[in-house]
């Protein structure tokens, strides 16, 4: 009998922190059409010629802010997950992880699945909430590996699992270990940002035609984004047992002059202090491991302009990583799949 492959893929890092190698991985990040949806040419000379020279330095610095001795936490974190999860999946599964840029590569992974005679795949995006620059990129990068590699295998994929109870109750889980008997004055659910662009056109007719358009899950917006954050931060602030005033969502990491979702992260740190809010917890929920946007845009400058701003203490939650409860949700809702 053979075995199941189990695809864990991420985003991806730099090889190492320096300059060079961060801009290497910028460049196949930046360059990709689902990450910014602009004809070939111009993405190509906003890319190679106006970002990843002046960026690659700054990146550079705040890698090494965070870098581990056994490398990029994201990659380190996503390689614990993927033992430990294949110590509980057992002996008949194979678990490895492919990132979507650098190394290691889904074209890697994919390589050993067929070196191992995989017969079934299931692959998993580690992005708990759905967009094509990330979702949809990863899975098409996926499928055109198992066709050029002339694999056969029957390949299925993980939904987004933002509502899903075990992904839920594991950051719940996290929250609770991280706050211990601290009293935070008001939590911050911070995620990833995207253009507006992107969402729109999913959900043309629907997205961002009122102020309450994600308020609710329906089949018109199924696919957003946005609507997703929304949903995943109701979903954990009522199993907190917070008010409505003791919590807040924003979005980060967002990149060039075009119009993102809003609030954004950076400006909302400042506000909140300034509001009299002086012990802030901040938990990243878009985010399944610690990587760059959590430790450093949140952990070192999102803090200093919070305590600058007159604020007292932030309270980085850390993201699941590897921790033995999200393992066991992991296991759990693969088997259900399989």
């Amino acid at each position: 009998m053979s075995k199941t492959g189990i695809l864990l893929i991420n985003i991806g890092t730099p090889l190492s922190d320096e300059p060079n190698d961060v801009g290497d991985y910028l460049s196949e990040f930046l360059m990709d059409p689902f990450v910014i949806d602009i004809p070939s040419v111009l993405r190509w000379i906003l890319v190679r010629v106006l970002i990843v020279p002046r960026r690659k330095y700054p990146s550079s610095r705040a890698y090494k802010k965070i870098w581990m001795q056994a490398g990029s936490p994201l990659l380190v974190y996503s390689e614990a997950l993927s033992k430990n999860l294949g110590l509980t999946l057992g002996q008949d599964y194979s678990v490895k992880v492919g990132m979507r840029y650098s190394q290691p590569s889904i074209r890697a992974a994919i390589k050993e699945f067929a070196n191992e005679n995989i017969a079934k795949l299931l692959v998993i995006p580690m992005y708990p909430q759905f967009a094509d620059s990330s979702t949809t990129s990863s899975l098409k990068r996926v499928s055109e590996e198992i066709q050029a590699q002339e694999f056969k295998v029957s390949m299925s994929s993980l939904a987004a699992f933002y509502d899903q109870s075990e992904f839920v109750e594991s950051f719940v889980e996290m929250i609770r270990e991280s706050v211990g008997e601290q009293r935070p004055d008001h939590y911050l659910f911070s995620y990833h940002g995207l253009p507006e662009r992107q969402i729109q056109r999913l959900h043309p007719g629907h997205c961002f035609r009122s102020q309450n358009c994600c308020l609710q899950m329906t089949e018109e917006n199924k696919n957003c984004y946005r609507a997703q954050c929304i949903h995943t931060t109701k979903r954990l602030s009522n199993a907190l047992g917070l008010r409505q005033d003791q919590f807040s969502l924003s979005f980060q990491s967002r990149l060039g002059r075009t119009k993102w979702i809003e609030p954004y992260t950076d400006r909302l740190l400042p506000e909140l202090a300034k509001r009299g809010i002086k012990r802030l917890a901040v938990v990243c929920p878009s985010f399944v491991a610690d990587c760059l946007e959590t430790l450093e845009e949140i952990g070192i400058r999102g803090r200093q302009d919070f305590i600058k701003a007159g604020g007292q203490e932030l309270i980085l939650v850390p993201c699941l990583n590897a921790h033995p409860t999200w393992v066991q949700a992991l296991a759990k809702m693969i088997k259900e799949l399989v």
